[in-house]
């Protein structure tokens, strides 16, 4: 939905439509070109000049272009702090919640804008599930929004860290979401291999196998043993997004990053977000 338009609704075959623009970024890390992002505004609202989204030294300004001259949403930054991007997210999934359809969007008219430069003010590593739409969950984003990677289980790969670090790094989102959903079919699997000694066919056991000692953490744990695996798996991606990139370590220690898990209800549409992951 958009942020704007609470009070309009489409009928479900337009919702199913917005479904259809799901900005997949592919597992494999994008190659670290020089951003043509400018330089940040001043966060207004939160009054942190700390937090607000800033050009870093390591990126490479790009000259500007006839596409750039042409595209507002290019030359300039997004003026979203960390917090103020995930307060965005919470809006945004409430809305999802209380009406599950969207605002109208121009998709022509913001693609020939965006054609000159992104700038996603989040980044999202979620499940590859059909019923796990980041773009929908979130109230219905329109192109240009979410930096999304996506893969059965939310796995934090070397592919999915490197599209992480560019999208924070030379991109310049404020926010990191990784977001596990209940009844994840990797998940279950992973948990089948720990708790009944499955054998996984093809590559699903080696995609499975970094979920495994989360898996095994929580074994007789809870009752709902694939549940709190899910949980358990979402903190530990985020967790270790800091702990294994410099990159984006770095980032959140001077405020300009912020990461978070989440878990997304299939049935209720609700995400609940968990800002404690350390």
């Amino acid at each position: 939905m958009c942020l704007d338009c609470d009070n309009q609704r489409l009928n479900r075959r337009n919702l199913m439509k917005l479904a259809g623009i799901g900005l997949v970024a592919s597992t494999v890390a994008l190659p670290a070109v020089a951003s043509d992002k400018k330089a940040a505004p001043a966060a207004a609202a939160e009054g942190h000049a700390a937090e607000a989204p800033v050009a870093h030294a390591s990126t490479a300004e790009a000259p500007a272009t006839e596409a750039h001259a042409a595209d507002p949403h290019a030359a300039e930054a997004p003026a979203l702090s960390p917090k103020q991007a995930l307060a965005k997210l919470k809006e945004g999934n409430r809305r999802f919640v209380e009406d599950a359809n969207a605002c109208a969007a121009d998709l022509a008219q913001r693609r020939e804008e965006l054609a000159g430069g992104q700038h996603p003010w989040a980044i999202v590593l979620t499940c590859s599930d059909s019923r796990v739409t980041p773009e929908l969950i979130f109230g219905g984003v329109t192109l240009g929004e979410l930096f999304v990677i996506r893969n059965a289980g939310n796995v934090l790969d070397t592919g999915a860290l490197g599209t992480i670090e560019y999208g924070a790094e030379h991109l310049h989102a404020p926010l990191i979401v990784v977001m596990g959903h209940k009844k994840c079919g990797a998940v279950s699997a992973a948990c089948d291999v720990v708790k009944k000694g499955v054998e996984l066919e093809g590559s699903i056991g080696k995609m499975v196998q970094p979920i495994l000692p989360v898996a095994l953490a929580a074994l007789f744990k809870s009752e709902d043993f694939v549940g709190q695996t899910v949980r358990n798996n979402a903190v530990s991606g985020a967790r270790r997004i800091a702990e294994e990139s410099h990159i984006v370590s770095h980032l959140v220690e001077e405020g300009h990053v912020k990461i978070v898990a989440a878990v997304y209800d299939i049935a209720t549409g609700e995400v609940e977000f968990i800002d404690k992951i350390s």
